[in-house]
């Protein structure tokens, strides 16, 4: 009887990686998957509602713990995903000690209601459904980059961090094309003259491009029903708790790389192998001189302004898992997403050079990838997903429903967090990929209907003073003198009702930033009537989230937040 696919995830998973393609799904006996019997649903599997780990000390029916194997089975899973620290060690990729970089809001409570057809459906489904129908624990949209929707679910809190699986392999794909794009790293070498330990492995002879791009051929059988599979050796190998009496193979993921026998021809296919992952993790370490999870802090966390330290699993010898081991926070990998987005830079500062995004999104050789029947037309390359689809879409993808969906037409980031049931992403794609789309499609049209209510201006037809109309959609109190002064030098000041305040301000043609990076503008803060200070609170909080603005051929301003008009004003 095959060992249930879900049980068996902590090796899977966490320690040697889960590449099961949608034929070899095809070979798990239907009682032993989640989806073939009767799955709680993603309300009735929250971990609050199961009661996992609650009260002092937990009743013994809800515990979750290690050394047990089924830590990671539905619906454990649901609790699991967040609390990986309390089950392996890890090793720190630290933020630093700066400021995060601020992300700015400009919720669209629209989009929750749109709707989609999923693939091979006739039945049409609302984003909001398509949340609880993928288990979905983290829920982040930018478009621009400002925030347009945010939600937590399950055992993720805005604090909270997330296993991202897979997606470690994406981080490990970054750092590595950053390192051949800055001449670091030749991807050109045969990876033993990078790792002259790994002579005796297939590795040896393959490229270190070919281990980037997954077509080496090497041998790694995830055959589950199979106790000598080598996924099986690859987990009890790389497991950092005690090896059992007896054990006399290899410890550690280095060790494992080493004995890694041939199969099939380095080049010919992509085959999506966990051990490449890792060796490429390997090679990026030896060359850099430093851990993959210092290399993630120094080049990653720290620049792009994270707001949450992240960890990384480790073997036993303290190598991190550079095949699935990060946890991460939502919105950190929202601003990991950004960077992928605007081709290495975030806010004024570049991290890296634009040529190693570019690479990406150009994808790797569609004619050797196979196997992947949601993705028809994509390719794979430098351990990214690339979809080629219309809007040059391209992905991070994890099991169990982790994601950095990246849509440079649509200007947009969706980073998806989930625990769905089983781990294949082909079980999830048919709706995940459709509600992508249709959101991608809604914020292009929304943008383009409010560029074509007006006739949209320079940076010269800004400058001057205005006073509001409406706020909000709300017309503008008489008595308050609501206004704003933009002047040529980049500054703006202005009266919120009861208060003045002042800032900085940016145009790139209809594009403008009102308050600086940040959004912040200083202000006073005397009190005045209730209904005045709510007037000027909603304004404070509109101008942080302003993105465009137009002036129509009679003269009168509109600014905007997402595609949507936020206020009006005409000139003094």
């Amino acid at each position: 009887m095959m060992k249930s696919f879900l049980a068996a995830s902590l090796g899977c998973v966490l320690l040697a990686g889960c590449a099961v393609t949608a034929e070899e799904a095809i070979d798990v006996e239907p009682e032993a998957t989640p989806t073939a019997q009767a799955v709680l649903s993603a309300q009735d599997s929250d971990p609050s509602v199961m009661g996992w780990m609650q009260g002092f000390p937990p009743p013994k029916d809800k515990l979750i713990t290690q050394p047990d194997s089924n830590y990671f089975s539905f619906p454990k899973l649901r609790w699991s995903v967040c609390h990986l620290r309390e089950f392996l060690p890890t090793e720190e990729i630290s933020r630093g000690l700066g400021a995060p970089r601020s992300l700015p809001y400009a919720l669209d409570d629209q989009i929750d209601a749109l709707t989609f057809t999923p693939m091979n459906s006739d039945e049409a489904m609302t984003w909001e459904e398509s949340l609880f129908a993928n288990y979905t624990d983290g829920m982040l949209i930018l478009r621009q980059g400002r925030i347009v929707y945010e939600r937590y679910f399950g055992c993720l809190k805005e604090d909270g961090k997330h296993a991202i699986m897979s997606m470690t392999k994406s981080v490990t794909g970054l750092l590595a094309e950053t390192m051949v794009a800055e001449g670091a790293l030749d991807d050109s070498l045969l990876v033993v003259d990078v790792i002259p330990e790994i002579e005796g492995s297939a590795f040896a002879s393959a490229t270190v491009r070919q281990v980037m791009d997954m077509t080496t051929g090497v041998k790694y059988s995830e055959d589950y029903s199979d106790p000598n599979a080598d996924v099986w050796l690859y987990s009890r190998a790389a497991s950092p708790l005690p090896k059992p009496a007896g054990y006399e193979g290899p410890d550690g993921y280095f060790e494992y790389l080493q004995e890694v026998e041939p199969e099939g021809e380095h080049g010919d296919a992509f085959h999506y192998k966990t051990i490449n992952s890792d060796m490429l993790g390997w090679i990026v370490s030896r060359v850099s001189g430093q851990s993959v999870t210092e290399l993630a802090s120094n080049r990653l966390w720290r620049p792009m302004g994270a707001e949450l330290d992240a960890y990384q699993t480790v073997d036993a010898k303290g190598v991190p898992f550079a095949g699935g081991g990060i946890t991460a926070g939502l919105r950190d990998l929202g601003r990991l997403g950004l960077l992928m987005l605007n081709e290495g830079t975030i806010g004024e500062e570049r991290l890296f050079p634009a040529e190693v995004v570019q690479r990406i999104r150009a994808g790797g050789d569609r004619s050797k990838f196979q196997g992947y029947p949601t993705i028809p037309n994509g390719s794979y390359t430098s351990q990214w997903w690339v979809f080629h689809n219309e809007n040059g879409a391209f992905a991070a993808r994890g099991v169990h429903g982790q994601t950095i969906y990246v849509d440079p037409t649509a200007e947009m980031v969706i980073v998806r967090l989930a625990s769905f049931p089983r781990a294949q992403n082909g079980s999830i794609d048919p709706t995940s990929l459709p509600a992508y789309q249709a959101v991608a499609d809604y914020l292009v049209s929304k943008s383009n209907a409010a560029q074509e209510q007006t006739d949209m201006k320079t940076e010269s037809d800004l400058t001057g003073e205005w006073r509001f109309t409406s706020i909000g959609g709300d017309p503008v109190i008489e008595e308050s003198q609501a206004g704003i002064v933009f002047i040529e030098t980049g500054r703006v000041a202005g009266n919120g009702s009861c208060n003045r305040f002042s800032g900085d301000f940016s145009v790139n043609g209809s594009a403008v930033m009102i308050g600086g990076e940040n959004g912040n503008l200083a202000a006073t803060r005397m009190q005045c009537a209730s209904d005045a200070m709510a007037q000027e609170d909603k304004l404070f909080a509109l101008l942080a989230s302003v993105d465009a603005f137009a002036v129509s051929v009679d003269g009168a301003l509109a600014l905007f937040a997402a595609g949507e008009q936020v206020a009006t004003a005409i000139k003094n």
